[in-house]
């Protein structure tokens, strides 16, 4: 067997190999020898083991990462694997471990943590993807709605939703040949993730004889699983902001003598399962913490005899599946109708996705698995032992639409409004809808337009406020000016200090750090 590693002139590998086990395995050597710091630092996420060399601010991940039982949801998904996507997994793993130790000497961290590289499960890419997703589903904002309306009522609920012109998201968009230069689809992706460095994504292109595919890999995860594109067929994905996990407020007890747990389900006292796991902490004291599982799920906040206990239910550990199954599929896809087949394997998460391919085929659908249950149950904190929250099933089919002419996706509430309760506001994918109409002969290379667009609806608010500030100087007496950015307030009069309500700031010039222009 041969491999061969190519890098052009931006640096970006190119795989090749005999078989697809062979390229598996080069692609995890790539990945360790690249981002080894990066990869392995996600390894301990997903084990919850990083506060034994970042030390005591790294505790609250761990522990949470401990209770939610991330490594062991991973080994589970893993056994439940078909034997030829474990075969596959297994060997990008060995890549990864014949790679690390070359790679954590070309990456400073190791030496200024004390870290030293680790061996690779086979479950390990597993995990890591089940850390880098836990929170996309956003059951934290489920905690932030109990306590609204813990505080202020129900009805006030609905007064912080997401939709509103203060958030943002990734974009994606397909344009019908109809509206080519070519008579070709075109399709785009723009995620738009947390800034880190590196970044989420590692550009990257894997051939062998069965395929060759070009797009984005996550380091540490075998394949590439959101953008990419064959010679036939591209697809890409942004997060649907469907709803699909659940927190259940929990009454535990200790069993008889103190021996166990108890939990009260809609059927009464149920056994749960209850261990203690010690974090290590460089530089601080172990931290010890009980993990605890009820019929729900694990226990991620409170415990056995605290006021508030809260459980997490989520699909990937109930069903023992995080869709990795549709990795492999999706590297072999040459037409739209083998995307769409292999996303009907997947999972985690909930994702909106395109694709088109060069005989003309569309898609443009929703992939994942979002249980069927009541309406609360996506609002807030729902009691464990009421039956009326606990799942009836799953949402089957889930929604795809015909795309005629531009198909624009941007986490707006639409395709997968059925499947969710908060959405990206619509401005973006109504600023992509109206660029699109712009032309009826777009090419690859105008895509650029849309891309760096800076058209923001979400600045008007602060704009007002602006215009809101240079008006109220102008009225003060403050002099005249104008608003300049994070230069603050820039006079064109002679400035003088303000009178009382004020107080006795400069107005103009140069604000103190931490001042407000008046």
């Amino acid at each position: 067997m041969s491999t061969e590693v190519f890098r052009d002139a931006w640096g970006i590998p190119h795989l090749r190999a005999d078989s697809a086990h062979e390229l598996a395995f080069a692609q995890g050597r790539n990945a360790a020898t690249d981002r080894a710091w990066q990869i392995e630092v996600e390894r301990h996420r997903s084990q919850g083991t990083t506060a034994s060399f970042l030390g005591p601010d790294a505790v609250d991940w761990d522990v949470f990462a401990r209770r939610s039982r991330l490594d062991d949801t991973a080994r589970r998904c893993f056994r439940a694997l078909d034997a030829d996507t474990a075969a596959w997994i297994t060997r990008y793993v060995d890549g990864v471990n014949d790679g690390l130790a070359r790679g954590a000497l070309r990456a400073p961290e190791f030496a200024a943590t004390g870290l030293v590289p680790g061996e690779w499960e086979p479950w390990t890419p597993l995990g890591i993807w089940l850390s880098t997703h836990i929170l996309f589903a956003g059951f934290p904002a489920k905690l932030w709605r109990d306590e609204v309306a813990r505080r202020l009522g129900d009805e006030a609920i609905t007064l912080f939703a997401t939709d509103g012109p203060g958030t943002s998201g990734s974009n994606g968009w397909l344009v019908t040949g109809e509206r080519t230069a070519t008579g070709s689809p075109l399709i785009a992706g723009d995620p738009h993730r947390f800034i880190e460095d590196p970044g989420v994504y590692q550009q990257i292109r894997l051939a062998c004889p069965e395929f060759d595919v070009v797009g984005l890999a996550v380091p540490g995860i075998p394949g590439m699983a959101h953008f990419g594109h064959t010679s036939t067929v591209a697809w890409a994905i942004t997060n649907a902001m469907a709803d699909y996990q659940d927190l259940y407020r929990e009454e535990l007890r200790r069993g008889p003598g103190g021996a166990g747990v108890e939990a009260l389900g809609p059927d009464g006292w149920r056994p749960a399962t209850a261990h203690t796991e010690t974090i290590e902490v460089a530089g601080g004291d172990p931290v010890e913490t009980e993990v605890v599982e009820t019929e729900r799920g694990p226990v991620i906040i409170g415990g056995p005899g605290e006021a508030v206990t809260v459980s997490l239910r989520c699909p990937t550990r109930v069903y023992e599946d995080l869709g990795f199954a549709a990795l492999p599929a999706l590297r072999r896809a040459r037409t739209v109708a083998d995307v769409d087949r292999a996303f009907e394997r997947w999972v985690e998460p909930v994702n909106v996705v395109q694709a088109a391919d060069t005989g003309g085929g569309l898609l443009h659908r929703v992939a994942g698995r979002v249980p069927l249950r009541h309406r609360d149950n996506g609002l807030r904190v729902v009691p464990a032992w009421e039956a009326a929250y606990t799942w009836s099933g799953e949402h089957r089919p889930l929604p795809r639409a015909e795309v005629d002419g531009v198909a624009v996706m941007a986490n707006q509430r639409g395709l997968a409004g059925p499947l969710g309760v908060e959405f990206a506001p619509p401005y973006r994918a109504d600023r992509i809808g109206r660029l699109r109409d712009g032309s009826k002969a777009w090419t690859a290379g105008d895509m650029a337009a849309v891309h760096t667009d800076t058209y923001l609806a979400s600045a008007r608010p602060l704009l007002d406020l602006a215009a809101g500030i240079e008006g109220l100087a102008r009225a003060r007496g403050c002099g005249s000016g104008s608003w300049a950015g994070t230069g603050g307030w820039r006079p064109t009069a002679p400035t003088r200090r303000c009178t009382p309500p004020y107080g006795r700031k400069w107005c103009g010039g140069s604000l103190p750090t931490g001042s407000w222009p008046h």
